[in-house]
């Protein structure tokens, strides 16, 4: 049995545009395909499968199991009814076309740290496949199935994953160094949720405060589960090139250029990014790729 809500999508709305900059393109957690988009988490009610699509100029959404009703609520502030996606379309500069270009795109919150943070932390120093598949290995031996229909499974409980030691964290490919940050944010994940009612100077803080959080995960995860539209990941291998070519033709740059080239666009840093990303022009690329290793045992 389900619950149902459904809402008039403010105009413009693209639900898909809006759900990938929050949510990516899935896992086994989340799901996207033929116009429905689900999602499976914890709530302070329990265990929720929730599905959304359009009809028209309506938003329905559906939900199953013991927190249902709860996440039902929480749909708005997912699918970010609050924000103004036009704040940037003025102008004749590239991100004012972009933004006009992508009208719908409006930038939401999941309202859930862990969530977040556990697969961001997987990211540090590897390849994006390779967290990935590592998140997706734990999930599938940790997470629950999710009460709906769409064959999804929980995210693993921060309890779980808190126990682990780190022969296991090393069978889901996740070497100790990455395990120690996870162990420690797991153990703390009740706090680190206190950050979603925290001001945004309060929630980065509270954030890295675990050692090993610095501002490249804190900003990933204040931007999607916080929602702080201004969140720019600094650390990242691939952002200030991508940064510096498309505002302003540089090859390459490291992050104190990217901020300089970001700063005109404050407080609205995040949404910068998350256009520039969604141009899927990237600056050039020198020389061969490292060989990816795969530290699992056989």
């Amino acid at each position: 049995m389900s619950l149902h809500r459904r809402l008039v999508a403010p105009q413009p709305f693209d639900l898909a545009a809006t759900w990938f900059a929050i949510l990516g393109p899935g896992g086994n957690t989340t799901e996207s395909g033929r116009g429905v988009f689900r999602l499976a988490a914890h709530n302070e009610a329990g265990e929720v499968e929730l599905a959304l699509h359009m009809e028209r100029d309506k938003l329905v959404a559906e939900a199953w199991g013991p927190g249902a009703a709860a996440e039902l609520e929480t749909v708005p502030r997912l699918v970010g009814f609050n924000d103004e996606p036009d704040v940037l379309a003025d102008g004749n500069g590239l991100v004012a076309q972009l933004s006009r270009r992508n009208r719908g795109l409006r930038l939401g919150a999941t309202g859930r740290i862990f969530d977040v943070l556990a697969p961001t932390i997987l990211g540090q120093r590897v390849t994006s496949g390779s967290a990935k598949e590592s998140y997706r290995s734990l999930v599938k031996a940790f997470g629950e199935p999710a009460p709906g229909p769409g064959g999804l499974r929980l995210p693993p409980h921060p309890s779980q994953l808190a126990g682990l030691d780190y022969e296991e964290m090393h069978r889901h490919g996740i070497e100790r160094s990455r395990a120690v940050i996870l162990r420690e944010a797991a153990r703390r994940a009740k706090r680190l949720e206190e950050a979603l009612s925290m001001d945004r100077e309060s929630a980065y803080s509270r954030l890295e405060a675990i050692r090993g959080i610095g501002p490249w995960t804190s900003g990933h995860v204040m931007g999607v589960a916080w929602g702080d539209r201004d969140a720019v990941p600094i650390g990242d291998f691939h952002l200030p090139n991508t940064v510096a070519w498309l505002l302003a033709g540089e090859p390459r740059a490291g992050d104190q250029r990217m901020l300089d080239l970001l700063e005109p666009y404050r407080p609205q840093r995040r949404r910068v990014v998350v256009l520039l990303k969604k141009s899927r022009a990237g600056a050039p690329k020198y020389g061969p790729k490292s060989p990816v290793q795969d530290i699992r045992p056989n």
